[in-house]
């Protein structure tokens, strides 16, 4: 177990992907999915104060930062028009399913299903960059999606006991970021379709 001031690195770490993956987006080297990034700023916020009713400490500001930092993402979007991935009726879709996540987390107002819910929204909110990284890899970039599920990581090694408030989200969190990872570093989608021909 690490001490719990490693919750901090993980935030560092994430900070310094973020910065990396916001240069990338402001250069118009990468498109991100504006529904995604949108979504992902509003998920974790409601999963942070459901931590906090439940009792979840320090660990609980990773799941702040990964609800603060997409702002950055979405607001470098608009800066430079390279970096716009067309929003499709697929993204959108999801994105409505997401908020439908979000609207089931109001109307229970508790804590673990809050969680439960943001949970369900954040990764509703994954699938339209995952479709897209499966299919333009070249879109994104991998490192910073390491950055960002080390913040899990290092939040689920500072942990004393485990339960589904303080676990749940760096959890889902670090395996989500590196399945995205895998899927635009070894370009995936272009590699399975390769075999197929």
């Amino acid at each position: 177990m690490l001490n719990e001031n490693f919750v901090f690195v993980g935030i560092v770490i994430n900070a310094i992907g973020l910065l990396s993956y916001f240069i990338d987006t402001i250069k118009g080297k990468i498109q991100p999915n504006k529904v995604s990034f949108a979504l992902w700023s509003i998920a974790p916020i409601v999963a942070f104060f459901a931590q906090i009713s439940q009792g979840v400490g320090i660990q609980s500001l990773m799941t702040l930062s990964v609800g603060l930092f997409p702002i950055i993402i979405f607001i470098g979007t608009f800066v430079n028009r390279k970096a716009y991935w067309k929003i499709t009726k697929f993204d959108l879709s999801y994105g409505g399913l997401s908020l439908i996540g979000l609207l089931l987390w109001q109307i229970t107002s508790v804590g673990n299903l809050a969680i439960f819910f943001s949970i369900l929204a954040d990764g509703l909110a994954y699938i339209p960059t995952l479709k897209k990284s499966w299919s333009n890899p070249e879109s994104e970039s991998g490192w910073p999606w390491v950055a960002v599920a080390i913040n899990g990581l290092f939040v689920l090694l500072t942990l004393k006991t485990f339960n589904f408030a303080n676990s749940a989200f760096p959890t889902y969190f670090l395996i989500i970021n590196l399945l995205t990872f895998l899927v635009i570093q070894f370009k995936a989608g272009k590699l399975l379709s390769l075999r197929k021909e």
